[in-house]
């Protein structure tokens, strides 16, 4: 695959429609996967992945090189992501201190499903949560980047993830309460 990656993206490089193409089919899966964990609703995220692609191939000069194309390309879809949920979207952030006291209270999630589908979990989150959740975890930004991107306090930041753990331990033990009331009824 590498091999093909490196062959593809020179060929998309001097705009090749084809290879262009071929790295859209190769990517836009993983990418529509990033943008609607970001975005609840598909066709929005589908609108965000078709503009986050011209975008990377109108400047796909900028791309150093194959190897960093993926990273490359993950980066404008989750700005591109963030940019249309704050020109759409109207985000309330609890404005609270974060203390220890919080912070304590917040435990890690340490039972997993299998049938955990994110996109679900996404969709349902509330979208303050979901933002600082995905920029904290999947893009592996500090508290204080997360702050500047979102244009909220480091706080405001660190209590959104605070309850986002919160969130996703309630809905799993809601998961779990509702499986474990299934089969009591089998």
């Amino acid at each position: 695959m590498n091999r093909d990656l490196q062959h593809i993206f020179s060929k998309a490089k001097k705009n090749d429609r084809l290879a262009q193409k071929r790295l859209f089919e190769m990517f836009s899966g993983k990418m529509l996967s990033v943008a609607n964990s970001y975005i609840s609703n598909r066709v929005d995220a589908e609108d965000v992945l078709m503009n986050a692609f011209y975008k990377a191939f109108s400047k796909i000069e900028d791309c150093k090189n194959y190897e960093t194309f993926p990273y490359w390309l993950r980066k404008i879809v989750v700005n591109d992501s963030i940019n249309f949920i704050r020109k759409n979207k109207h985000i309330l952030y609890a404005e609270t201190e974060f203390t220890d006291a919080i912070a304590e209270q917040a435990e890690a999630i340490d039972e997993f499903s299998e049938d955990i589908d994110l996109d679900v979990i996404f969709r349902e989150m509330p979208i303050g949560y979901k933002l600082v959740f995905n920029l904290s975890v999947f893009e592996e930004k500090k508290h204080q980047e997360i702050a500047e991107i979102l244009n909220i306090s480091e706080g405001t930041s660190k209590s959104q993830l605070c309850k986002a753990k919160k969130w996703l331990k309630d809905y799993f033990n809601q998961q779990q309460n509702s499986k474990q009331n299934a089969e009591s009824e089998i």
